[in-house]
């Protein structure tokens, strides 16, 4: 067993650059586990500058200056932010109070349904399960007043957070977009010699790192815009709430798109029953995750379609219990590192071809 592990040690690690990639994938691994609280604002600037780096570099094309190109993208983006911000949110947190206020009822007609349940399957049900479930519902219910009240007063801290990111964040973002070829130059200064493995893998993750943001947020405004088109022209209450819902789901992929089919699924069923409409809104709901898993995804994720669905869901699990929602966002980014990393390192060909 020693003798394997030692042969393979050396058939990966004999080469100087590939002990370079493993100590640079390890000091940024330790790096985010440990201080990734402390450095949040500077990886959401780095988010927003890949982001934004493709528009600069259109105007770069132009004969713009980086400068003022860097500028310009920077007050169209927060521009357009604001106005969706201070669009959104307004009736985001109207259609929250007003869900707030239906769960009242909505309880009650889960409570009137369920006690008909004995009296329709008497040999499903029984009057103690009914007891139950409802005693279940209620301390539910209960549960989540506590947890609304807990988090307005944890809202407060929150603000103060928000009102760093919005003075800290924009400052990184225009001098990482400014002084891109500047940082990259002192990076290069700082990392070992020996990182030709280093660089291949930088080259290769560095474009698909900024297609994948561009792509993950191209697609969240297109499944969050034709949700809220569907929902409106079906008349769902909550409509904006729940297209932002389903737009955000698509961060997570797979399971996203299967857990917030269950307030969608609850909130028609509470409207309309099992009425046509609510198979309408089902089978509506249906084809745009099926369009977008089969259709959106394969044209915006190209490189993530080589990735089996096991390996994304195992890449959302383990990333997202190290970092949380960074481990989420960038969990197909990470495993395709993960695979490019592992092609990267010598096999037995290479070192027998070196020696």
């Amino acid at each position: 067993m020693l003798t394997m592990i030692s042969r393979w040690y050396k058939r990966r690690f004999s080469d100087p650059h590939a002990v370079s990639l493993v100590a640079i994938l390890l000091f940024g691994f330790i790096t985010i586990y440990f201080f990734g609280h402390l450095i949040a604002p500077l990886l959401v600037a780095i988010v927003l500058a890949y982001l934004l780096e493709w528009p600069v570099a259109q105007l770069r094309k132009v004969g713009v200056p980086r400068t003022i190109a860097v500028m310009v993208v920077l007050i169209v983006f927060i521009s357009l932010s604001l106005i969706a911000i201070f669009g959104l949110v307004p009736t985001i947190w109207n259609q929250i109070g007003n869900l707030i206020n239906d769960i009242p009822s909505m309880y009650i007609e889960l409570q009137e349904f369920i006690q008909t349940i004995p009296e329709r399957y008497p040999e499903l049900a029984n009057l103690q399960i009914v007891e139950s479930v409802l005693d279940n519902a209620k301390d539910k219910v209960v549960g989540l007043g506590e947890s609304v009240v807990k988090g307005s007063l944890a809202s407060l801290v929150s603000i103060a957070a928000l009102g760093v990111y919005l003075i800290l964040v924009p400052l990184l973002v225009f001098f990482l977009l400014k002084d891109k070829s500047e940082m990259m130059d002192m990076m290069s200064g700082i990392l070992p010699q020996n990182r030709r493995l280093a660089t291949k893998v930088w080259q290769e993750m560095n474009e698909q790192i900024s297609n994948y943001i561009r792509g993950k947020v191209l697609e969240i405004l297109i499944v969050g815009g034709v949700s809220y088109i569907t929902f409106a022209i079906l008349d769902l209450r909550y409509s904006v709430l729940l297209a932002v819902c389903v737009g955000l789901s698509v961060l997570i992929p797979y399971i996203g798109a299967a857990a917030v089919t269950v307030p969608v699924a609850i909130v028609g069923l509470f409207q309309w029953g099992l009425d046509t409409q609510f198979y309408s809104l089902l089978i509506a709901y249906g084809i745009i995750q099926a369009l977008d898993g089969n259709v959106l995804v394969p044209i915006l994720f190209s490189e993530a379609v080589n990735l089996h669905p096991v390996a994304i869901i195992v890449a959302v699990l383990v990333f997202g219990g190290l970092w949380g929602f960074w481990g989420v966002f960038f969990a197909i980014p990470l495993a395709t590192l993960v695979k490019a990393v592992w092609k990267a390192l010598p096999s037995t060909e290479e070192h027998v071809v070196q020696e």
